[in-house]
This record gives structure tokens, sequence and C-alpha cells, in this order.
């Protein structure tokens, strides 16, 4: 099949209906997200709309939702519409407390992201500590019968997103309270998220203890500091099973993978240049990790025409959620108003031609692989916020005081966001 001309924004869903029947999960309701529309012009909006003002004491606060602090970015950031270095400049007006703890969630952003590049798969393996016991709790992630879960799972249901607080509730909850695999829960909000990323197995790992050996132990204080009158709403109000902080984790200490301890520095995150090759390139590729205008080989090629490919053998075993694929081809219906658009569905090395492709680096593993069968004729360097370097990531917080540094002008460690057991 010939690759198809991007949609009218209008038709997304039509067009994902049509098009990728087969490659996405089947819920019930996959309508787009209520909140979240694709595109490089709803990512300008969202970030012309957030200034980081207030943003240290309410980045946590969850209802009512105008108390709220997050920028609410990271579906943008996620895709390449926003990068963090834009992100990093578009605050630096606001109060120093809170331009420095919007950073440093960038700084987060990024340094999940060279765990990713230099560990891939591996990230689904504990980080440093054996996890807890795991048991099935299948229904779980559908029961509704505590009024802060409920909230959590229902904006989740509506909007493929919601905010860091109730993120660390839901996956505290599945895997510190109830002892259930936390990869299985990663997996499931994974596929529901409009930012999802394996790169956030790293905020899992954090929230469960395996990175750290320190879980986050959601409890009832926690919900009615960030969400005040909810639990007054709930069924459970004078039986809640959090009311307590869960019991002490009984991890085990392990070895760390090697590669945390020092990496080869693979070719995918080194900062790369254009190859010198004979050919021309011919097209832009896009992936699914850069979407937005400010693509280097995009800004470097204004004249190509453009193509992007579903990954059909990747997305049969994903199983995303249909309105993820939605959101991807608004941002390239959007991009389509400006620059000529085609989409193809397949495998990238059989449908994409070799020797004839500008592209940017992806900071993903599977990059490297598809790259060296498509060989393209140049390739750029994926915009870092902190190139990345073969030294140690063994914690946030060491990275954070070597390389982290260069963006800040000295060391700050990351808020742990809990609360000493009484």
């Amino acid at each position: 099949m010939a690759p198809l001309p991007a949609p009218h924004i209008a038709d997304a869903e039509s067009w994902v209906r049509a098009h990728l029947d087969g490659l996405h999960a089947n819920p019930d309701d996959w309508s787009p997200s209520r909140r979240f529309r694709g595109g490089q012009h709803a990512a300008d909006t969202a970030l012309a709309g957030f200034d980081g003002v207030g943003y240290a004491a309410r980045r946590n606060e969850v209802l009512p939702p105008s108390a709220r602090g997050a920028s609410a970015l990271s579906p943008y950031i996620r895709h390449g519409l926003i990068s963090l270095s834009t992100a990093w400049a578009h605050v630096g007006d606001a109060p120093q407390h809170d331009h420095d703890k919007f950073r440093d969630e960038l700084l987060w952003q990024e340094y999940a992201r060279h765990l990713y590049v230099r560990l891939g798969a591996q990230m689904a393996s504990p980080l440093r500590f054996a996890p807890p016991t795991e048991r099935s709790v299948d229904g779980w992630w559908a029961r509704h019968d505590m009024a802060c879960l409920d909230a959590a799972l229902s904006e989740l249901d509506g909007d493929g997103w919601m905010p860091n607080q109730m993120r660390m509730w839901l996956a505290s909850h599945w895997a510190v309270r109830e002892g259930a695999n936390w990869v299985d829960g990663e997996r499931r909000m994974f596929r529901e998220l409009l930012d999802g990323s394996c790169a956030n197995r790293a905020g899992w790992q954090w929230t469960v203890g395996t990175a750290t050996g320190r879980p986050y132990g959601f409890s009832r204080s926690q919900v009615e500091r960030r969400a005040p009158g909810l639990c007054d709403t709930c069924a459970l109000s004078t039986t809640c099973p959090i009311a307590d902080w869960p019991d002490a984790d009984d991890s085990v200490p392990l070895t760390h993978p090697v590669a945390l301890r020092r990496g080869d520095h693979p070719p995918l995150s080194r900062d790369l240049s254009p190859n010198d090759g004979s050919n021309a390139p011919a097209m832009v590729w896009l992936t699914a990790e850069s979407l937005g205008d400010a693509d280097p080989a995009l800004a470097a090629h204004p004249d190509l025409p453009v193509i992007f490919v579903f990954d059909a053998p990747l997305l049969r075993g994903l199983r995303l959620h249909p309105r993820r694929l939605v959101f991807m081809v608004e941002c390239l219906a959007d991009l389509g108003e400006r620059r000529e658009v085609f989409i193809d569905v397949g495998d990238p090395v059989d449908v994409l031609p070799v020797d004839s492709l500008a592209v940017t680096a992806a900071p993903v593993p599977g990059f490297g692989v598809r790259a060296a069968a498509v060989r393209p004729a140049a390739t750029y360097a994926w915009p870092w916020l902190v190139p990345p370097t073969d030294g140690p990531l063994g914690s946030f917080s060491a990275w954070r005081r070597g390389v982290g540094q260069e963006r800040s002008g000295g060391p700050r460690q990351r808020s742990t966001g809990r609360r000493r057991r009484r």
C-alpha cells in the first residue's frame, strides 16, 4: 500500500478506525481525550498558558482542579512537541523556588530517558531491590470502591492523563499495599496514558521502592492533604482501608546492574551530526518521540516531504489505548497543514526507503535497530537537556550532583514526596 496523506485534524478518529484496526486495545469507550488534542498548535497553546508561578507549592495538589499546579505538558513533551530545553527556558521568569522545582522535574525526565537509553528492557527488572511478594489482583484496576482511586481512574479513563500525585497513589496501592507485580501495573498505565513511555518505569521503580528501597506509602493522609473533602464522599470513609501507613517493605538489597555503574555510551545516545553520505535526503522520517515542528531533521530540511510509519508489529504487542493513536494522528494532521506529510502502516524496516531519509535519533533502544536497517542519509542529534555520558546512573541524586548541575548551576536533590512513618 502506498503511504497515505495525513488526514484533516477533524478526521483523526475516523482515520484510526479505518487504518489501524487490530493494532490497538479495544476498550468499551475509546473516544479521544476530553482534555488534550495533538499537534504543535495545541502544544504551543498549552505552554503559553503555563507560567510556573506557584508551581512549587501547588505541584502535588489534586482537588479541586483549580488548585493544581501541575503543568499538564507531559503529553506534548513525551511526543517531542515541546522539548525539555524549551520547557526549561519557558519558566525563566517564574520565582526562583518555582522554576527550580519545575526544572528539577525536567531533570528527572531527562534522567529517566538516560536510564532507558542505557538499560532498555532491563528497566522492567528491579534496579536495586527485590520486588515485594507478587500476587494476582485481577479486576483491581476497574474496582471503584474507594473515592481516591475512583477519581484517579476516572480521570485516566476520560483524559488519558492524571497528575503525578494520582499516579503515585495508583502505583503505590497496586504494588506496595496489594503486593501485585509493579510491571503489570506499569504496563497497564503505559497503554492508557497519552504520555506513556518505557522511561516512566523509573517513576514506578521510585514509587514502589525497587530503585531506592524506600517505597512511597500511600495512605489517607495524602488524600486529605492533596484532595480536601474527597474522603468525605467515599463509601468507605469510616472503614478506610488506607487509614494507616502501610507496613514497612522488607525488600532484599540486590547488586546494581553493571550498566547502571558505567555504560558503553551506545551510538544512539551520543550527540550526533548529519552523516556525510553521498545520497541527499529525499524525505524526513519522523518517529513517535519527535512529532513537533522543531524536530532537528524536520527543521534542517524545510522543503522535504515527511513520512511517519505506524509500526504494526510493535503496536500489536503494545495494545495501546486508541486515544493515544488518535492523539498521534492529530499531531501528524496538524503538521500536514504546513508540510507534505505521508503516513504508512507496517514494519518500518520493510516500508521505509533505504539510504534516502533524514531523521532525528530517537532516545529509545529500538531506534538504533531500525536505523541500522534503513541507513538514513542524514541523522541528527536528539535535543538533549543534558547529553548522556557513560558515567554512573545508580540514582537520580547522584546523577543530579554530577551532570545535572551543568544545567542548574549547582546540585539539588529531588524531593522524595514521602512522609516519615510515625
